[in-house]
């Protein structure tokens, strides 16, 4: 089991069906009709994140006693998959801003729980996680990132890239190096709660290939002066632990959203099959169709029950890294290789923009290399591999 972590009750079947229930009519009235319009502008849909709000989704798998729903990560992952096949960049608002939130709950003292979780859960304030900098991806304990305690305060310089809500978002889980010479590194690296103001701002916005919608950006830190009590914890050196402990939730909602997305694939390439006709019958009579859409199928049923299994052993408090990697790893695979055969069967009009298959094919290979890229789930599951099973 992993530090810090505690097991997560299975949501009720009733409760569950009424959660989807409400979130399948919210994409069907809010986003369904705006998505095409929105993706092609890259305009932030206010309204939409307004609306995530409401449902208290930016609360989803935070504990009630702090205003959440807590809904245990199968429940989540459903959810994540339902918002993926219609818009793959609507979960990408409460993802990162459930992994901070979960990393007070599970780290941070009772004062830091008190003060930040009921605002995270309303959605008052909204953020994420800023892990990443210009020079250091996957491996975080190169960053550079330095705060230096002064008094009650510590003074931070650096900064962040790739950072998703950075510009609308208000508060970020920070990971810093508080002392660069300790050996090994991550013992050096510290996680605070940043929230805007002097000395931390946004340098600009990240232009990207698809996740239209959803900021990117770059957040420069300059003598950016933010109180010890908002050091995660209380106790330097335990950062790294802090943000790999988030991880594993964020690999499972990234697996959910390759589900969500290989479905929405498939789905259209089945309906488009049954339409289209070449030499006087439909395409999907032909064989060449139907071994793509028999492959498209099993990736996707594959890849659902390997997010089912990830999410229930966070959910019953077991240690999941290799079992999130897995899932991470297949399902966003499974949403690229889907997308490009959803383009090849729709031929022409899968190139064109007026079809959804065209954005499935760009928003795919995000999910290949967030949260860890698929080369390094591999190196994971490898070790976890040997390290369970030892000779």
């Amino acid at each position: 089991m992993s530090v810090g972590t505690t097991s997560q009750p299975a949501a009720d079947d009733g409760q569950e069906a009424l959660i989807l229930q409400s979130v399948d009519r919210f994409l069907e009235r809010d986003v369904r009709p705006v998505v095409h319009a929105l993706e092609a502008a890259d305009t932030y849909p206010a309204e939409i994140v307004e609306k995530l709000k409401t449902l208290g989704l930016f609360g989803a798998t935070i504990a009630p006693e702090f205003g959440g729903l807590g809904l245990p990560a199968v429940t989540y992952a459903r959810i994540v998959e339902r918002m993926s096949a219609v818009w793959m960049s609507v979960p990408g608002f409460f993802n990162s801003h459930l992994i901070m939130a979960a990393a007070v709950q599970r780290f941070g003292t009772g004062e830091q729980k008190r003060r930040y979780l009921p605002r995270f859960a309303s959605g008052e304030l909204r953020g994420g996680l800023a892990l990443t900098e210009p020079d250091c991806g996957t491996d975080l304990q190169a960053i550079r990132t330095r705060a230096v305690q002064d008094g009650d305060h510590y003074v931070i310089n650096g900064t962040k890239t790739w950072i998703s809500n950075g510009i609308k978002g208000s508060c970020f889980a920070l990971l810093v190096k508080t002392d660069p010479n300790v050996q090994p590194r991550h013992k050096g690296m510290s996680m605070f709660l940043a929230e805007k103001g002097k000395g931390f701002r946004v340098s600009k916005k990240l232009e990207k290939l698809g996740y239209k919608g959803i900021d990117s950006a770059e957040l420069i830190f300059e003598d950016y002066r933010v109180p010890a009590s908002n050091l995660i914890g209380g106790e330097e050196g335990k950062g790294f632990h802090h943000a790999i402990g988030g991880l594993e939730l964020g690999r499972i909602n990234v697996a959910a959203r390759g589900v969500g997305v290989a479905y929405a694939a498939l789905k259209d390439s089945v309906a488009y099959a049954q339409v289209r006709k070449t030499f006087g019958k439909p395409i999907c009579e032909h064989q060449a169709i139907q071994l793509k859409l028999g492959e498209m199928a099993t990736r996707c049923e594959a890849a659902r029950l390997l997010v089912e299994n990830a999410a229930r052993a966070y959910d019953a408090g077991e240690r999941c890294d290799m079992e999130a990697g897995m899932a991470k790893y297949f399902a966003s695979e499974a949403a690229l290789e889907n997308s490009i055969e959803a383009v090849r069967i729709h031929g022409g009009y899968g190139y064109s923009t007026e079809f959804n298959v065209e954005r499935y094919y760009r928003d795919a290979p995000l999910m290949c290399i967030g949260e860890g890229t698929n080369e390094m789930q591999r190196i994971i599951i490898a070790k976890q591999l040997i390290a369970r099973n030892p000779a």
